[in-house]
Formats: C-alpha cells, sequence, structure tokens
C-alpha cells in the first residue's frame, strides 16, 4: 500500500489561534482514493522544525502533502526553504505571474507590487502546480530515498484553496502515478449503549473478523459509531467481504442501531420525516435554539423544519408558548408539566406534525440540589402523543448542551418509527 503523511505548517496552528481542518480535508480525500495516511504533524514557522519534519515524514510516507506557509509575508518560509532543502534555485514561473497580476489588476482592482511579483516565484526544480483559486502555487518534488521515489507536494494553506488543488490537480495525478489498494467503509451509528457494553456485545464478532477488515469505535456524545474499513487489490471481493460482516454487525446491534449510513442524528430525523412528509418544530430553553441550528445546517431542512420557539425566559415561555403561569410557580421552568406545556403550544402556534421541546439548567451554575446543574427535561411529540424524560448530565456547559439536543434528536427519531 502507497503511505502518505500530512505536514501543516502555521505557528497559528500550535497555539490554537486556528483549528486545522485541511488536514481532515486531505486525509479523506487520498482515503478515498485508495492511499492510506499513517501520519499527521503539526509545525511552527520555524526553519529547523520543518526541516526536521520533511526528513521524519519521508521514513515512513511515500506522499509528503504540505500545507500553509506560501503567503508573501517574511513569517511564509515554506517556499525557501523547499527550494534550499532540494537544491535549487528561485525563478519567475511565468504561468504563475500572469495569474498573480491578472487577479491583482482584474479582479482585486488593487496596484500590483513587487512582494505579488514574489508569489510568482518558484525553485527551478519543482514542478508548478496552479493555484486557480488564490496566488499561491502549488509546488511538487520528487527524491529517490533508497530505492523508493517520494513525492512531496506543498499546497497553500488557505483552505479553500487547497481543497481545489487536491481535488482538481493532485489526486488525479497520484492515481495516475501509483497503482492504490482499493479501501471501503462502512459505518453505522448507535446510541443508548456504551462503548465498553458494545464491545462486549461483539467481542465474538470482532475476534473473527477476516485480517483485511478492521473494526473503529468512534464514541462521542453518547453514541457510537462503528466503522468496519476493508483493504485489498480485487475491489469486487473487498466489496463483497466487507458487505457481509457489516450486515453480521447491523444484526448484533439492531436493538440499539440509529442508522447504518455514515451521518449525523439530526440528518437520519431529517431524512424520516422527508420520506414520511411530515414537519417539525423546536420549543428550546436551556439549548438557546442549538436544535434548531443543527437542523436548519443542513441543506434542505426546509421541507421538514418550520420554525423555534427559544423560550429562554418564563415570560416567554407563558405568552409565546402558553404555559400556565400556575405551572412555573409551582413545579419550575426545569420540569416535566412545563416541556409538555412548552410542546403543545409549539404544535399549536408552528403549526408542525412533530415537535420538541426543552428545559433544563446548562451550568455552570443555577442548581439546586433538587434540580443539579445537568438537570433536563425533554418533550417529544405530535398532536396525538407526548414522550417526555429527564436526563442528568453531569459535564460542562457546552457538552450538556450539545447531549440535550442529539437525545432529544434521538427521542423523536423513535417517535416517527413508532408511528
Amino acid at each position: 500500500m502507497i503511505n502518505a503523511s500530512i505536514i501543516t505548517i502555521g505557528d497559528e496552528l500550535l497555539i490554537g489561534q486556528v483549528i486545522d481542518t485541511n488536514s481532515a480535508f486531505i486525509a479523506q480525500q487520498m482515503n478515498l482514493a485508495g492511499f492510506s495516511v499513517i501520519r499527521r504533524v503539526a509545525v511552527g514557522d520555524d526553519y529547523n522544525n520543518i526541516r526536521t519534519a520533511l526528513d521524519e515524514e519521508k521514513k515512513y510516507a511515500d506522499i509528503i502533502l504540505i500545507t500553509g506557509g506560501l503567503g508573501p509575508t517574511a513569517d511564509d518560509i515554506t517556499k525557501p526553504l523547499l527550494c534550499e532543502y532540494f537544491g535549487g534555485k528561485m525563478v519567475v514561473d511565468e504561468d504563475t505571474y500572469a495569474n498573480v497580476r491578472h487577479l491583482f489588476e482584474n479582479i482585486f482592482k488593487i496596484p500590483f507590487t513587487e512582494r505579488n511579483r514574489m508569489q510568482a516565484e518558484v525553485p527551478d526544480i519543482c514542478t508548478v502546480i496552479q493555484n486557480k483559486k488564490g496566488t499561491a502555487p502549488g509546488m511538487l518534488f520528487t527524491e529517490k530515498v533508497g530505492e523508493r521515489e517520494k513525492i512531496f507536494i506543498s499546497m497553500p494553506g488557505v483552505p479553500f484553496e487547497m481543497m481545489a488543488m487536491m481535488t482538481d490537480d493532485i489526486i488525479p495525478y497520484l492515481k495516475q502515478k501509483f497503482t492504490s489498494t482499493h479501501i471501503v467503509h462502512r459505518t453505522l451509528l448507535t446510541a443508548g449503549v456504551g462503548e465498553s457494553m458494545l464491545a462486549d456485545m461483539i467481542s465474538d464478532f470482532e475476534n473473527n473478523l477476516p485480517k483485511n477488515i478492521k473494526l473503529a469505535y468512534l464514541p462521542s456524545y453518547g453514541m457510537v459509531r462503528l466503522r468496519l474499513t476493508a483493504t485489498g487489490e480485487n475491489t469486487i471481493a473487498v466489496e463483497e467481504s466487507i458487505d457481509e460482516q457489516f450486515a453480521q454487525l447491523k444484526k448484533l446491534t439492531a436493538e440499539h442501531l440509529v442508522t447504518d449510513v455514515d451521518e449525523t442524528m439530526e440528518k437520519t430525523v431529517g431524512k424520516l420525516l422527508i420520506q414520511r412528509g411530515k414537519t417539525m418544530s423546536t420549543a428550546e430553553s436551556c439549548t438557546g435554539g442549538y436544535i434548531a441550528h443543527l437542523l436548519t445546517a443542513m441543506a434542505g431542512s426546509s421541507a421538514f423544519y418550520n420554525g423555534s420557539i427559544v423560550s429562554y425566559s418564563n415570560e416567554v415561555k407563558e405568552k409565546i408558548l402558553g404555559v400556565k403561569k400556575q405551572t412555573l410557580d409551582t413545579v419550575g421552568a426545569v420540569s416535566e408539566e412545563v416541556v409538555k406545556e412548552m410542546a403543545t403550544g409549539a404544535l399549536k402556534n408552528i403549526n408542525t406534525d412533530y415537535t420538541i421541546a426543552v428545559s433544563g439548567i446548562m451550568g455552570p451554575d443555577g442548581g439546586t440540589t433538587d434540580k443539579p446543574v445537568g438537570t433536563v427535561w425533554v418533550c417529544v411529540g405530535s398532536n396525538e402523543k407526548l414522550i417526555t424524560h429527564k436526563f442528568t448530565f453531569r459535564f460542562d456547559r457546552e457538552r450538556n448542551i450539545r447531549l440535550t439536543a442529539l437525545n432529544a434528536l434521538n427521542m423523536l427519531r423513535k417517535l416517527i418509527l413508532a408511528n
């Protein structure tokens, strides 16, 4: 199998100022193309550290993919470093020069300066990869290490520029140059069962998997994704083998199975509603509209999602959702009675087939002995039926909100399927 390594460059990555989304995208694309990403390294804008990373990664990988440090400012040192590393000299690439000049004079409408011209300079020993979305070109280098030829490809750190370069130029080049291994994934999502319990349930299955198939546990926010990965040279054989194993895995986890495709809980709920021609709404207190955000972040959600009432205060609960003042005064906002009245008000005011209502204490303050931080009441329902459940989460505010949203969506999923 052809192995790849990813090096991301930039101080901003190491201090947490910028989240490294580039590595994730590159790894996904390489995996889909049949290449195995075995290492990911982040280094700062430092000559010695970058050189060390290059020396180390070529020991393990046949393809070294690099992003960052190709801009026109003093801290962008990747290009001159690569020129020195591979023993070349800087020259102006005419095609890149024409592209950069066109962008500044005709698109950006700003003067073309000497610093901008430097963007067109590349090492004379590289193969230039034109940047269709920006100014900094990509560069491809080759080096013989022992009996193997190593490929080094440097790309801009700007995500949309890197993405275009990966999909349009680099993946096609690599697939033509190398014979890639066929890699297939199958993923299912479970809820309501922990990772260790799942492992006990499917231990015999896992122990008897063929050598070319691996099982991975991916726990997150009260749910666990199970991913099977199969590799091999024969495409048909790999597909048949993993399909057979995946069918067994689904049977073993049927009680806790949410979906047998790699998608989110909100996506699963949305698909169920669309398939049945139904709509939903939300009445959110403690989540502050987070459930609505998860749903509306998906393209096409207007087909099933009508809206939300974020009733953070008791006044809004009363005036907009119709929660009775007596109920609030008697049992408090975080109660089964209140979420049921919130749900009823949402169904009436937003006019949907289903709704979710939530009220709780997310923290870090606000808890009491009877209702500690993390206490949440959820109601899901329709005009015919309301179902409630009390959760007690003991985490930080952000995680409590996330867990509330996903558990509420899972409750709604079960109700839809029951109907």
